[in-house]
């Protein structure tokens, strides 16, 4: 289970592109971290249920009206339904996930807040935790077995990175000394505002005080279209060679909006030939009737595989789902 920080310390904040100060998520920090003991989770599925259900009753033609205007006076829930890209961008997501009472200007106003209050934003948050949880169970021994080491985190269609990130923190919270390497983030993603937010969370997070005070770690970007994998192949090539240590992710991303042949290809390329990655955390979309409703109603293109039709595209690549962490709207997987 996760374990808070004895000393909570103060929140890091950092800038985006526009100038905005965001609190910097950290999943081991009380201000962030989401209960997952079984009383818990408990609570969450029966309000999760309950408000998807009162959502369902209310006739389409009404919900359309209240979405319309909610999104007038949310800026959250206007990025969110007036999307015309079939995905949410990297810095809204990131504040979605800060939790309603942890929201600054200019996302804290009270429809802001009510919107950011729903419960499917805290199985986003979880999913984050979850993520950051699978990669730092399974860096563990491998780094302790190869000190010294570089170590890549790839992040493909992550936006700030924040799963890789928070990886890190669990780490150097429990294990410090086999993070004593160079440490490269390499955030792989079309867009770019995201990927300049977390890199500037992470120089906050090395400061002084910070938790991942003076560690040698930097944030790299290449723009990334998961269709066509050259880029992640050359960057795998460069890292083979150099004998880094490679492990991946994609939290909310490639595994629930890429194609069966984006994720199958892209997987074979973090493979590697068997000296490529040596795990690949991610999110899969739930295939149930609550998740389908809820897609219908998002100008999102989500896949609802779930576990049991994304395991097959992983067999292809010779990867298996070595563990799962479940949540309401996703699961998440670590592959070996």
């Amino acid at each position: 289970m996760l374990q808070m920080r004895e000393n909570a310390g103060a929140i890091v904040y950092a800038k985006t592109r526009d100038g905005i100060v965001l609190p910097v998520i950290d999943v081991s920090h009380p201000s962030f971290a989401v209960p997952e003991d079984a009383d818990a989770k408990q609570a969450q599925q029966e309000h999760f249920i309950a408000w998807e259900r009162k959502n369902r009753r209310l006739p389409k033609f009404i919900m359309r009206i209240l979405l319309h205007s909610l999104a007038k006076r949310s800026r959250l829930a206007g990025a969110m339904f007036n999307s015309n890209k079939g995905f949410l961008d990297g810095i809204t997501t990131y504040v979605l996930k800060l939790g309603e009472s942890n929201l600054p200007p200019p996302f804290d106003g009270p429809a802001d807040r009510r919107f950011a209050s729903s419960p499917n934003f805290i199985q986003i948050r979880l999913r984050t935790q979850q993520i950051a949880r699978l990669l730092s169970d399974a860096l563990l021994e491998p780094l302790a077995l190869a000190p010294a080491v570089p170590l890549h985190l790839i992040n493909i269609g992550g936006g700030p990175a924040l799963d890789s990130i928070n990886a890190l923190i669990l780490l150097n919270r429990s294990r410090p000394d086999v993070l004593k390497r160079s440490i490269t983030i390499d955030v792989l993603d079309y867009e770019s505002d995201g990927a300049f937010f977390g890199a500037n969370a992470l120089t906050a997070l090395k400061a002084e005080g910070g938790p991942l005070q003076g560690l040698d770690a930097v944030f790299t970007h290449r723009s990334y279209n998961w269709n066509d994998p050259v880029v992640l192949a050359e960057l795998m090539r460069e890292l083979v060679s150099e004998g880094a240590l490679i492990a991946a992710s994609s939290e909310g991303a490639m595994f629930e909006y890429g194609s069966d042949e984006a994720i199958i290809s892209n997987l074979k390329v973090l493979k590697a030939g068997g000296s490529g990655a040596i795990a690949v955390a991610g999110s899969v979309t739930k295939d149930d009737a609550i998740r389908r409703r809820m897609i219908a109603n998002t100008p999102f293109k989500l896949f609802p595989r779930g576990i049991e039709g994304f395991a097959p595209l992983a067999a292809q690549a010779d990867f298996a789902i070595a563990k799962v962490e479940t949540a309401l709207m996703s699961d998440q997987v670590l592959l070996q």
